[in-house]
């Protein structure tokens, strides 16, 4: 007589929780096989609910991908505000962890920084209301802070803040790029890559704050 196998419970969600824990699923599967990988059949099996469970939530795969696009903005965020409030630095300390944290963060989350500023959201201009709100504040507060480091002399205060911010970030997003694609950098060189960076955004200041 055959032993009868040990019946396979599935997991069990309160209502309002399923959303949370697709969410979270979808950014293992993420990792685990990338954009191209990601489907809400998949989410739903490894959550283990039935395949049009998730549909109740994101109407599509697009909608999913705003979603987790839009997680990665708010955590990112928080990350950031953590380093600003922090008492006890220099303002060029603080602008020197806030560059390691976008690189570390970047390299750290290879898939999620390719949804978040890639061209499979922006550039089919599929972004969700509410993606683009999580989103377009962390430029505005780049710019704020970009406003405040000039103003604190860490950054030229003759540049314009706008484009100040716009060349920082980007060179933060091309160090992010270098490492993510493999080209000639590795995590072997993030320390060095960063402190390089944020010497050259803050060397005219220092020399002109050096007494003559």
């Amino acid at each position: 007589m055959s032993q009868l196998k040990p019946k396979q419970n599935k997991p069990s969600y309160h209502h309002g929780d399923l959303r949370s824990t697709l969410l979270n699923a979808a950014n293992l599967l993420l990792k685990e096989t990338g954009i191209e990988g990601l489907s809400l059949r998949k989410l739903a099996d490894k959550v283990g609910v039935s395949r049009t469970a998730p549909y109740h939530h994101f109407k599509d795969k697009n909608q999913l991908l705003c979603a987790i696009a839009e997680q990665g903005f708010v955590q990112w965020q928080q990350d950031a505000a953590n380093i600003f409030n922090q008492t006890g630095l220099s303002p060029k300390d603080k602008y020197r962890q806030f560059f390691h944290g976008y690189i570390s963060y970047a390299a750290d989350n290879p898939e999620l920084y390719d949804l978040m500023f890639g061209r499979t959201i922006w550039k089919q201009n599929s972004a969700t209301n509410e993606l683009r709100n999580a989103a377009y504040p962390s430029f505005n507060h780049q710019v704020e802070m970009t406003k405040k480091w000039q103003s604190q002399g860490l950054m030229p205060k003759d540049e314009n803040t706008l484009r100040l911010s716009q060349v920082t970030w980007g060179t933060m997003h091309g160090i992010a790029r270098l490492l993510i694609d493999g080209i000639y950098a590795d995590r072997s060189h993030i320390d060095e890559m960063c402190d390089c960076a944020v010497n050259l955004f803050t060397q005219q200041i220092i020399q002109n704050q050096e007494p003559n």
